[in-house]
């Protein structure tokens, strides 16, 4: 403890050019948890920036390789903020790479990847090529690799880990190389690549042995161990894993204890020793649950369902089945996968338009420096020129296009609820009511008109209102409609205390096609009472919903009746509404949903129809 008491006093009197001096003075100092915090409280009394953020990061490591990630997080952060607030580029990079992995461990892919990229990013920028911005660099292309694996992009990621290989030789960094065949192993194993994937795991073995790393010895071991069960070895397969079951409890690390006990108790089953494998698999998701790793929990429930299953229990089979599946939709979403997916395709596009860039500046350097070549320099200006011209005018007519595609839709949204028939049977109502002199009835009804008309005219120059704005427009289109029933139509408003519906926001006059529908479709032809209701209510944290429910005759008969009639009454709107909701929900990670339920009644006749519409919260 002495020593390294000194060894941290030493550091604080001395001055260093950048953080990767900081990096280099610690490398092979074994840290402990005291040092750590001895460090950073000295750091904070002298005021030393680099102490400080080398202690946050040396904290945050090490509460990541406990899964207390929120507590990892908050270390990184620290860190990141004072290397920013003192401009130390290096120090940024290597922090950036730091939270990018935590996220990772969590498998919030977006958040990972925005770290990584940016980390990345500022690695291409930084002058020169040093060593340490090589292995930040080859870091951020592994982790972004690894993030390929998630999204289950193999071949992308192989490529990836194959330029992070390259630097990683250049550097004789055999714990990099380890690491990166581990990953090679992985995809290679998901291709389907068997021999492949066994052939990378064992070089793998090979680093971790030479650097003396008994984590790589843990993972690999887990992987070779899986790719035997593949291959149908499971005795074999046991053996590999049994060997580092001490090692993983020694450590400590609680997101490989989960994935080694999982394995354990998967070689089990497969060997048919159900009470051990039980046992193992129970601890593997016990760990997960309390430390936060989904993967880990959706394999458990996945091996725990196998053995039911095996014992014939198929009421536990299924529940546990139906947690793994569950787990794995709420983990890796197709909306999920395709906004990172997006963002994958926008920075490798980037990145090779800054090569080509940077590419093209050598070589007008290189031209400028041959007079003998001048003519064909300007002419390559010229055209490199005439070329972005042409690229921004195809940007700016993509763009206009755009423009008059949502301008199109929004005159089309406001021609569907200023419907001619509508406006026209209205009017003819409301003159009905002034023929037989009921002037009260007139001049109520004509102000209700003039309110809906506005209303209409005004949602139409907004993209979105709120709820309650829209509730108030439909419950005057309502009463409108009502009059050619003769106010027969019972019209009720619900909504859920735990809405506020001055918050929520809805595409405007979103709701007038449904409730047309249920009028039109599903009243009008209709004998005795006719009730229409709208339900609103809270979904879950991600949606709210709305239930438009009428006591009709039914989507089938209804189908009938508009086949026999000579005159059809054209239904516009609800494709339009949905494009409008597509629209609306891009915006939102979630995307929006409609279910249309045929209502029966205790003889099995038809007995209405209910609308329901989920729309994104976030």
């Amino acid at each position: 403890m002495v020593r390294k008491d000194s060894l941290i006093n030493s550091f604080l009197t001395k001055e260093f050019e950048s953080f990767f001096e900081v990096q280099k003075f610690f490398r092979k100092a074994k840290l402990t948890n005291k040092d750590r915090s001895y460090l950073l409280e000295q750091s904070i009394k002298g005021n030393n920036d680099y102490g400080k953020i080398y202690a946050y990061n040396a904290i945050g490591r090490e509460s990541r390789n406990k899964t207390l990630y929120k507590e990892s997080i908050e270390n990184h952060i620290m860190a990141l903020q004072i290397s920013r607030s003192i401009k130390e580029i290096p120090a940024e990079i290597i922090t950036l790479n730091l939270i990018g992995v935590v996220y990772r461990r969590q498998d919030k892919i977006r958040s990972a990847l925005n770290y990584h990229q940016y980390a990345l990013e500022l690695s291409n920028k930084y002058p020169g090529d040093p060593e340490d911005i090589m292995r930040s660099k080859s870091i951020s292309e592994n982790s972004i690799g690894n993030i390929y694996l998630t999204l289950k992009q193999y071949k992308l990621a192989l490529e990836k880990f194959e330029v992070a290989i390259v630097t990683q030789k250049k550097l004789n960094d055999k714990r990099g190389l380890a690491i990166n065949y581990q990953n090679m192993g992985t995809a290679y194993q998901n291709l389907g690549d068997i021999e492949n994937a066994l052939e990378n795991y064992n070089l793998s073995l090979k680093y971790n042995e030479e650097s003396n790393s008994k984590l790589g010895r843990i993972i690999c071991h887990n992987s070779i161990s899986n790719v035997l069960i593949i291959k149908g070895e499971y005795l074999k397969a046991y053996e590999t894993i049994n060997e580092v079951k001490s090692l993983v409890d020694m450590l400590g690390n609680n997101y490989y204890v989960s994935a080694v006990y999982n394995t354990l108790g998967y070689c089990q089953i497969k060997l048919l020793r159900l009470k051990e494998a039980q046992k193992n698999i129970k601890k593997a998701l016990f760990t997960g649950l309390k430390y936060g790793i989904p993967t880990h929990v959706n394999r458990s429930y996945e091996y725990l369902s196998e053995i039911y299953k095996i014992e014939e229990d198929y009421k536990n089979a299924y529940i546990f089945y139906k947690k793994s599946i569950e787990g794995e939709r709420k983990t890796f979403n197709d909306r999920n996968v395709l906004y990172v997916n997006n963002l994958i395709n926008k920075y490798d596009n980037e990145v090779k338009n800054n090569k080509i860039k940077g590419l093209a500046k050598e070589n007008e350097i290189t031209k400028l420096k041959l007079t003998r070549n001048r003519n064909v320099l300007i002419i390559a200006l010229v055209s490199i020129a005439l070329f972005g011209v042409l690229l921004y005018a195809i940007y700016g007519q993509r763009l206009l296009n755009d423009e008059k595609k949502i301008l199109m839709l929004e005159q089309e949204a406001l021609q569907s609820q200023m419907n001619p028939h509508f406006v026209f049977n209205a009017l003819n109502s409301i003159k009905l009511y002034i023929i037989k002199n009921e002037q009260k009835h007139a001049v109520y009804y004509l102000n209700k008109f003039s309110k809906l008309i506005r209303s209409i005219l005004e949602s139409s120059k907004t993209k979105e209102v709120s709820l309650s704005e829209e509730l108030k427009t439909m419950t005057l289109y309502m009463s409108i409609e009502n009059i050619r029933f003769s106010n027969e139509i019972d019209y009720e408003e619900t909504v859920a205390e735990e809405i506020n519906i001055e918050k929520v926001k809805i595409p405007p006059l979103i709701l007038q096609p449904f409730l047309e529908n249920a009028i039109w479709h599903g009243l009008s032809s209709k004998k005795g009472q006719k009730q229409v209701s709208l339900k609103v209510k809270k979904d879950s944290e991600d949606y709210f919903q709305i239930d438009i429910e009428d006591n009709g005759v039914g989507r089938d008969q209804a189908l009938k009746i508009k086949t026999s009639k000579s005159l059809k009454r054209k239904s516009i709107g609800i494709d339009l509404t949905k494009q409008r909701l597509r629209n609306f929900a891009d915006g939102f990670q979630n995307n929006y949903s409609l279910v249309y339920t045929d209502l029966i009644n205790k003889e099995g006749h038809p007995k209405g129809t209910r609308v329901t519409l989920k729309i994104p919260l976030r």
